[in-house]
């Protein structure tokens, strides 16, 4: 008995140091599988379809196994080593696997607002200021029912919900959402507050969102920046950084002066300022100005601050914070791709080739000591751009070739030493005398897209896949991969499925449409049914749409009277460019009894683009329905943001048509004094009627009587 108990107590020993177990989450396995890792790239929906309930390439093999899937990624089945190796945590993979053994798991919606105050740049009463817009988003895992949008607060008559995509049932999936606009014309001045109120069938009920203004008795500046925050990414430490800029806008009706233009916060050492902003010089309405700021860290680690602008701007003081981090000299190289298959090659046919990009992902220049194949014998570097350093941010390849010799499998390794960490790719093949097909990309990459607006498309790049081969190929998968993989589109004949026959091609139209400024990667794969895999480096830069600088004169206008369903009057308008970009006014909208004119010479039709330092105008056309006072609006909407808007008024005028009355002739005059010449001369010719008859009547008598 004492050895037992001795057994017992050695075994809960040994339990109690044992790590608790990963407890997996199906819901976020479920996220995993539909969107892809955490850190971007294709999803595992791509391949096999929206639910693993359909056991598409039999994925329910992983059902609460999550070495199936680690073991899957390790033979890089599929392609799946190179889609996903390094981008699931453990935990991740066990979540996966808990998805795929239920996959019907549901969850609930969660609501929140951003932001969760709109503060509108003080406006002139009467008039109406920019709109602004909040967004609800469902952050939870179940639909989010969106019910009634309201207003409440002691101001709320100031505010009206003006656009946005949220309705009153309206039903928000899982990470979607949708925006609610609102619009501020105060009535009276002062600060004006109030609140919009969503209602849900998420926690809480509704969401709130505060709304302020001030109304102002006199036309006062308003400031607007370019950005709200600069980050300045990472820096090597003792060097200066890019220089960043602000652009500084007065959005307002007055002149804009700066008190000071200063840098503060715990590190404001490190920052330097520049630009065209000056306490000395005003910006007019409508015009801007630069702030310029460079950082130069000499101590490793985080840094920041704030550029502070301190104005007679209705808006008060601004500020922009500033950040970064220093490190020492790291340099850093990647591949791509980070495993090369060949797949199946025929024997004694020309050699295979595929080709790995390199590129120094590292903060100082990289050093290239050595790039070398080891292993069969039967793979070598055809050719290779690379030379003795790479630059930072910079790239250049290595082609491979497979010729393989006898039949079976072949293995080898592409080694790269630098002064970076040793980089190894693997490369695998296979030899055969059977008939096999042969693929073959029109171009290696990387492509390179022209800038393009955010939300625009750059000009489609064909690849072409070519079958070489003697037998058929068929496309195993086709995806994008990559954090910025959403930015692509994928078009064209090649699809996943399809066959090639030999000597037979389709083809890839690879799009480019970037959701954010800056520079934008992401990586075409295509992987066959004989294992050879391929991969092309897509990149482009968002641009960001530049905020236009439009003035409108007058900013209101009163028509005065105008007959219904008489003659429409008409005003000109004038909107004018006085920013440095085109601008593009993408809507005018109207309300009460007020239009567009069609004009030759005015402005051309809405969308039209006004190049900087032009104007146009816009004749507005006034058609009252009835009688008494109207009141309406002229909005002007453009890319890139803003709002102008323009107050319109007019007077209605009915004419009274009055019954002919017999106030003097007889009816047939319109004399009312009774002293009309008119019935005078009547009198007379009465007479003389009367003796022609006579003489006449005399004359056939005397006839007869003969």
């Amino acid at each position: 008995m004492i050895g037992l108990h001795r057994s017992l107590f050695s075994a809960l020993v040994v339990l109690a140091f044992v790590p608790a177990a990963h407890a997996a989450d199906a819901l976020n396995g479920k996220s995993l599988y539909l969107n892809g890792p955490v850190g971007g790239g294709t999803s595992c929906a791509s391949c096999h379809g929206p639910s693993p309930a359909a056991n598409v390439n039999g994925i329910l093999a992983a059902a609460n196994t999550p070495s199936v899937i680690s073991n899957a990624f390790s033979a890089n089945k599929g392609g799946m080593g190179t889609l996903f190796n390094g981008r699931f945590t453990t935990a991740e993979i066990a979540d996966l696997a808990a998805f795929i053994g239920n996959p019907t798991v549901t969850a609930a919606p969660a609501a929140a607002v951003n932001p969760a105050s709109l503060s509108f740049a003080a406006t002139t009463i009467g008039q109406s200021a920019s709109p602004l817009a909040t967004t609800l988003s469902n952050t939870g895992n179940a639909a989010l029912t969106v019910g009634t949008l309201s207003l409440s607060g002691a101001a709320a008559g100031d505010y009206a919900i003006s656009g946005g995509t949220c309705a009153n049932g309206a039903s928000l999936a899982a990470g979607a959402s949708c925006t609610v606009q609102i619009g501020f014309k105060p009535a009276a001045a002062g600060a004006r507050g109030a609140s919009l109120v969503i209602a849900h069938n998420a926690t809480g009920g509704s969401s709130t969102v505060a709304l302020s203004g001030t109304g102002n008795a006199v036309a006062q500046p308003t400031i607007a920046l370019s950005a709200n925050a600069i980050n300045f990414g990472a820096l090597v430490a003792g060097t200066a950084s890019p220089a960043q800029n602000v652009t500084v806008s007065n959005t307002g009706q007055a002149a804009l002066t700066f008190s000071s233009i200063a840098v503060g916060g715990a590190n404001a050492g490190v920052f330097a300022l520049g630009g065209t902003c000056s306490t000395t010089a005003a910006v007019a309405a409508g015009a801007s100005c630069t702030v310029t700021v460079t950082a130069n860290a000499s101590a490793n680690g985080a840094f920041s601050g704030n550029l502070a602008l301190a104005s007679n701007a209705s808006n008060g003081a601004v500020s922009v914070p500033l950040s970064g981090t220093v490190a020492v000299a790291a340099p850093a190289v990647t591949a791509s791709p980070s495993a090369v298959a060949f797949g199946t090659q025929t024997i004694g046919a020309p050699a295979a080739t595929q080709t790995v990009t390199l590129e120094n992902k590292g903060n100082v220049a990289l050093a290239l000591n050595g790039i070398a194949v080891s292993g069969a014998a039967t793979v070598a570097i055809a050719n290779k751009t690379c030379g003795a350093s790479l630059a930072v941010g910079a790239n250049c390849t290595v082609t491979l070739s497979f010729a393989p010799a006898t039949a079976g499998a072949a293995a080898a390794t592409l080694a790269v030493t630098s002064n970076a960490a040793p980089l190894q790719v693997t490369i695998s093949g296979t030899g055969t005398t059977a008939p096999v097909a042969k693929p073959a990309l029109s171009e290696a990459g990387p492509v390179a897209f022209a800038d393009t607006q955010v939300g625009k498309s750059a000009a489609a790049h064909t690849i072409t896949l070519s079958n070489g081969g003697t037998a058929a190929l068929k496309i195993a998968s086709l995806v994008l991969d990559g954090a910025q993989a959403t930015d692509f589109v994928l078009a064209g004949t090649c699809a996943a499925n399809a066959s090639v026959a030999a000597s037979a091609s389709c083809t890839i139209d690879v799009g480019f449409k970037p959701t954010a400024a800056g520079q934008r990667v992401g990586t075409l794969v295509l992987m066959t049914d004989a294992g050879t895999q391929f991969t092309v480096a897509l990149g482009g830069t968002g641009v960001a749409v530049p905020v236009p600088m439009l003035t409108v004169n007058p900013q209101s206008f009163d028509f005065g009277a105008a007959d219904v369903n008489g003659t429409a009057p008409t005003h000109h308008v004038t909107l004018a460019n006085t920013g440095g970009n085109v601008a593009t006014v993408t809507a005018a909208t109207f309300s009460g009894p007020f239009a567009l004119q069609a004009d030759a010479s005015g402005c051309a039709a809405v969308p039209f683009t006004l190049q900087p330092g032009a104007s146009c105008d816009l004749i507005v056309r006034f058609t009252p329905v009835g009688a008494g006072d109207a009141t309406g609006s002229m909005a002007l909407a453009a890319d890139g943001g803003g709002a102008w808007a323009v107050a319109l008024s007019g007077k209605g005028n009915v004419q009274t048509v009055q019954a002919p009355q017999n106030a003097g002739g007889g009816g047939c005059s319109s004399i009312k004094n009774g002293n009309d010449p008119v019935l005078a001369l009547l009198v007379v010719l009465s007479f003389g009627v009367l003796g022609w008859r006579r003489v006449v009547g005399k004359s056939v008598r005397k006839e007869v009587s003969k």
